[in-house]
């Protein structure tokens, strides 16, 4: 029994520090993606192709070596380090895990930076074997120890080691800082304690990496932010010149794009917190989620109108959920916006919710083919409507998935008669 729980121990730590690092790869391509899409907005394709080979002269410390191909339309290389282009689309910015050379992989996001240019970054996993190493050995000594200890003392011993061990385990399930801070700093200098710290003090080291990781996200997410607003300043100021109507015209369209860039930019940022934040009730209280989802309908009942659509609602009160008000209320006007850009002309929207609690929003509009129904929940997947034009940044059904998940819900796209229909219930 001893052993088994032992075991029990080791799969935990060695699933989270694997999840943590395979989940800050996937953070850093998005990132890196971000900051040279950027770059290549602000300084064309020569700039872009300066910044992948300083990124590529530099060697990580830990191993997480960044790879890079940027082609044109048909594939062929341009720049980076990769020799051909792997099966991942561009157009819907897809990511997966890649080949590096003959025996090494990599995790990577493809995207269309123009018509005629494509960009694709892959990170390597860092490297954990040492701390995979360091925990082993300290599961293996202490083990023997531990089931040594535990056969003398008999079944009182045991008793009190499988207590131990268990609130380890909920130290580590529940992500609670408090109890896995006691794990790192034992009062009682024993073999149990011993594993207790050193695993805690991995977990520790993981997301310290994560928090890292989301620091710099935010750096970077701030030192674009700030150069996009003062070029957003000088076009106003631009526009105040009142120029011809064709120059108007571009600077206009050139603040839309500014504007969709630093909302995808906090999309991204709002989603990893979301992500980072799943399982954590810390600041939660009880919301009255019929009240929230009425008061957001009510307000979008004049945007209705003034659209032509028919909004109707029929919410069951009472209806509660512990969870951030204003993070729960983001998906329903997620979810809502949605079906304003995608319902049929004079197409009705229909919002329901009853207790479990189970929201549903159905429109009317062309509706989502069966394989697309998970696509359309990833970062920068857009769905084209009626019209042949895009919609959106890609980025609003991803954040509401993101949040649902950080809530303990499930948010999905189900059959219907006719349009889309997304159903928020518990997961």
């Amino acid at each position: 029994m001893s052993s088994v729980l032992l075991l029990g121990l080791w799969w935990i730590t060695d699933q989270t520090i694997c999840e943590t690092f395979a989940a800050s790869a996937r953070e850093s391509v998005d990132v890196d993606l971000a900051g040279l899409a950027d770059i290549h907005a602000s300084g064309g394709r020569e700039e872009l192709e300066r910044r992948i080979a300083d990124r590529l002269a530099m060697i990580p410390t830990d191993g997480g070596r960044p790879h890079y191909l940027l082609a044109d339309g048909a594939g062929r290389k341009l720049a980076g380090d990769l020799a051909r282009w792997p099966d991942l689309d561009p157009a819907i910015s897809e990511s997966g895990t890649i080949a590096i050379g003959s025996n090494s992989t990599a995790f990577g996001r493809a995207t269309l930076l123009d018509e005629d240019l494509r960009l694709l970054v892959a990170h390597e996993p860092p490297d954990r074997s040492e701390i995979l190493r360091r925990v082993g050995w300290v599961f293996l000594l202490g083990g023997v120890v531990f089931v040594a200890c535990t056969a003398v003392f008999a079944q009182s011993a045991s008793a009190r080691v499988r207590a131990r061990v268990g609130r380890v385990n909920e130290a580590f399930r529940q992500g609670d800082e408090a109890a896995l801070d006691r794990l790192a700093a034992p009062r009682r200098p024993d073999e149990i304690d011993r594993i207790a710290s050193q695993a805690a003090e991995a977990v520790r080291h993981a997301r310290n990496l994560m928090q890292a990781y989301r620091e710099t996200s935010e750096q970077i997410a701030h030192e674009i932010r700030t150069p996009l607003m003062h070029l957003d300043s000088r076009i106003v100021k631009a526009l105040a010149k009142q120029p011809d109507a064709t120059a108007s015209a571009h600077l206009v369209e050139a603040r839309s794009d500014i504007r969709r860039l630093v909302a995808s930019l906090e999309a991204l940022l709002d989603i990893a917190s979301s992500k980072a934040q799943v399982g954590d009730t810390r600041g939660m209280v009880t919301v009255d989620f019929s009240a929230l989802v009425e008061q957001i309908c009510e307000l979008y009942q004049d945007s209705a109108e003034e659209a032509g659509y028919a909004l109707r609602w029929n919410v069951t009160p009472g209806v509660a959920i512990a969870g951030d008000e204003a993070q729960l209320g983001r998906i329903v006007t997620n979810l809502l916006d949605n079906a304003f850009k995608y319902n049929r002309p004079g197409g009705v929207i229909e919002v329901t919710i009853q207790p479990g609690p189970r929201l549903v929003v159905r429109d009317e509009g062309p509706g989502v083919p069966p394989d697309e129904r998970e696509k359309v929940f990833e970062r920068f997947y857009r769905r084209r409507a009626a019209s042949s034009e895009v919609q959106g940044s890609g980025m609003g059904l991803a954040l509401a998935r993101a949040i649902a998940e950080r809530h303990g819900l499930s948010l999905v796209l189900e059959d219907s008669a006719s349009g889309a229909q997304f159903v928020l219930a518990r997961a």
